[in-house]
């Protein structure tokens, strides 16, 4: 840009150039740009379309430095530096479309938000000044205290390198309503001219009409002296817009609408020209169409219309954002760009979804947020938006089932002197750390004095000890289990076990891991004798199983293999067991097979046919060697909740039961 503001820089003194056509922009909050720009507004017209810029633009991380009088490329903002689209911006990209490529195009941009016609006066200037309010004040002093006077200066300037070909005007709001508007135009319009030593019937008067907003427009009945600024200036042009669409206010155009009349602009200047219009390529929305068959997702809070799910799979996404220039929803690390439309509001649809469980972001400026519309979700190492997309009737067994009882998932906290030190729950000059756990009871629970086997359910890195029963329906699955007669009734704990957090390196081989294994003592010493001792349970190995998923079935192997003497029941769902030897890990735990499978009951393993963590290699291992394991590969699925509720499904009708 710097190469290109000196190259056309007017302080190189050469010849005019007939070819080298320039026009002057002024008016009040239209003409200055009330749209942000939009990634498409923001790509370089080339060399073609030049802005000799009427203040001074700091550089910026986006954006070269802008030195007042020295041509540089007209990338939007145009008028100052905090402005925004301007109709300004495609009426130059119009004019080059249109034009041979021999002509370039130049603008020189003054323009004030909500000022009179009377501030581009020179007799009532200095009086207007006076008596402008506060909040304009600076945008006046940026011109020096008259911005007609800094138009006419850059515009003898701008003679020096090529020929005035029109005057662009969008004004009118602040004088709506006043009868002698149009004479007072003119007043600027013929001083203009005369400065400059310009034609009138060579330097004709575009002006734009204001917002219309579908006949709500705020300054609608300006647009009736606006057409007929012709029968005052003899050369002016009036642009319409009409279907210009504007923003909320109902006063200003949105990106949509500024492009739509800045092409309306140079169309007619095109015209006037004697050249045939082409209007630039501009990125038109697609047209967010819902089908019928779609219904609100299940995750979605109750209220919202969005997020929805169709028949296919596909997800419908809608945010209301009117200041965001761009917003993307991230679903299963694919990036959808939303659209909006004219009132700031955004949607997105994507490609058909598998089915189940999926966390997504939304993100505005690189930053990603939960949707305000969807229920959240502790996963990714912080809570997230998530999605449901429905299975069929096969997917019931984690649905709560009519005339099923319910079991109850509570919520308990459990004092812990064998975890870190560092947490916010330990008690001031205490040792104690208070820890929380998830506990589901089964329907008979609350009925008797009977005594239960415990199931200890890990998940994986980056969730917590919410997402089995928010995540995976573990609840409704043991409900719909236990009264069918497939699993018995038991006791399940969840606990963080410590992966909330990033894995941040280290060893990732299973039995040398410290990522989570600060958890271990913790369940051995503190949590397994809590949980003894508050609910009814059967406090012996032979009824007591443990299982995880991913990093949870990395942990649940590190547990169970040292700790025989705790432990009968063993499982992991797409489980995280990096760099094992069978014939070595765990002290040679594997190497009697008799004896192991004596001392374990049930080992179940299982994964998804798309998985990027795959037990298959293991299992073969371990039943060359004797070993007996059960496993399951999950047709259609990939490393997801779906996986590990199938696991889950298929793993308790095992436990607890005589092999």
């Amino acid at each position: 840009m710097l190469a290109l503001a000196l190259l056309w820089s007017s302080s190189v003194k050469a010849a005019v150039d007939e070819n080298f056509y320039i026009f002057l922009c002024f008016g009040q909050s239209n003409m200055e740009g009330a749209a942000r720009p939009e990634v498409q507004d923001l790509k370089s017209p080339g060399e073609r379309f030049l802005l000799m810029p009427a203040v001074d633009f700091p550089a910026t991380a986006d954006r070269a430095e802008r030195k007042m009088g020295q041509w540089c490329e007209a990338i939007p903002p145009l008028c100052r530096p905090n402005n925004g689209l301007t109709p300004a911006d495609w009426f130059g990209r119009t004019l080059v479309a249109s034009l041979p490529k021999h002509i370039k195009v130049g603008v020189i941009h003054v323009a004030i938000g909500g000022i009179r016609i009377e501030g581009f006066m020179p007799s009532e200037i200095a009086e207007y000044v006076k008596t402008a309010p506060g909040w304009m004040k600076g945008m006046l002093e940026a011109y020096g205290n008259n911005p007609y006077e800094r138009l006419v200066t850059l515009a003898r300037k701008a003679q020096q390198d090529g020929v005035i070909k029109g005057v662009l005007m969008h004004q009118g709001e602040s004088n709506t309503g006043e009868k002698d508007w149009a004479e007072k135009v003119q007043k600027v319009y013929d001083r203009l001219l005369g400065d400059l030593k310009l034609k009138p019937e060579e330097v004709p008067l575009l002006a734009g009409e204001v917002v219309q907003a579908g006949g709500k427009g705020k300054c609608i009945s300006m647009n009736k002296q606006i057409q007929a600024l012709p029968q005052t200036i003899h050369t002016a042009q009036v642009v319409s817009s009409d279907n210009c669409t504007s923003g909320a206010d109902d006063l200003h155009f949105d990106a949509a609408g500024y492009r739509e009349l800045g092409c309306r602009y140079g169309e007619l200047m095109a015209r006037l020209l004697g050249y045939e219009p082409v209007r630039p390529h501009i990125d038109m929305p697609k047209k967010f169409e819902v089908p019928a068959d779609a219904v609100v997702a299940e995750t979605t809070i109750p209220g919202n219309e969005f997020p929805k799910v169709d028949k296919e799979g596909r997800a419908y996404f809608s945010l209301q954002a009117p200041q965001a220039r761009k917003v993307v929803v991230d679903i299963c690390n694919k990036k959808y760009d939303m659209t909006r439309d004219d009132k700031g509001n955004w949607t997105a649809v994507t490609d058909p979804l598998p089915v189940g469980f999926h966390y997504y972001f939304m993100n505005i400026g690189g930053v990603n947020f939960i949707d305000p519309a969807t229920e959240t979700f502790f996963g990714c190492n912080r809570q997230a938006g998530g999605i449901e997309i429905p299975e069929g009737e096969e997917g019931n067994y984690y649905r709560p089932q009519p005339g099923v009882p319910q079991g109850q998932v509570r919520s308990i906290y459990y004092p812990s002197t064998h975890g870190a030190q560092s947490s916010n729950s330990q008690l001031p000059n205490s040792k104690i750390t208070w820890r929380h756990a998830m506990v589901y009871t089964p329907a008979d629970y609350e009925q008797g004095k009977k005594k239960y086997p415990v199931l200890y359910l890990q998940h994986g890195m980056g969730e917590d000890e919410t997402g089995w029963s928010r995540q995976g329906h573990m609840q409704h699955i043991m409900d719909n289990a236990i009264h069918e007669g497939r699993a018995v009734p038991m006791i399940v704990v969840m606990e963080s076990g410590d992966i909330k957090a990033p894995f941040r390196g280290g060893d990732n081989r299973a039995g040398r891991s410290q990522y989570g294994a600060s958890f271990y003592p913790v369940l051995l010493n503190d949590l397994i004798p809590f949980i003894d001792k508050n609910f009814r349970t059967k406090a012996d190995r032979e009824y007591r199983a443990m299982a995880g998923l991913s990093w949870g079935g990395h942990q649940t192997f590190d547990v169970v293999l040292q700790n025989l003497d705790k432990f009968a029941w063993l499982a992991t769902f797409s489980g995280a067991i990096f760099g094992l030897d069978p014939k070595t890990a765990y002290n040679g735990v594997f190497q009697d097979a008799e004896a192991f499978n004596k001392q374990i009951h049930y080992l179940y393993m299982n994964w998804g046919e798309h998985d990027f963590i795959k037990s298959a290699d293991l299992v073969k291992q371990l039943r060359d060697m004797g070993i007996k394991v059960d496993a399951n590969e999950s047709a259609g699925t990939a490393h997801e909740w779906l996986t590990w509720r199938r696991g889950l499904n298929e793993f308790i009708p095992h436990v607890f039961k005589k092999q």
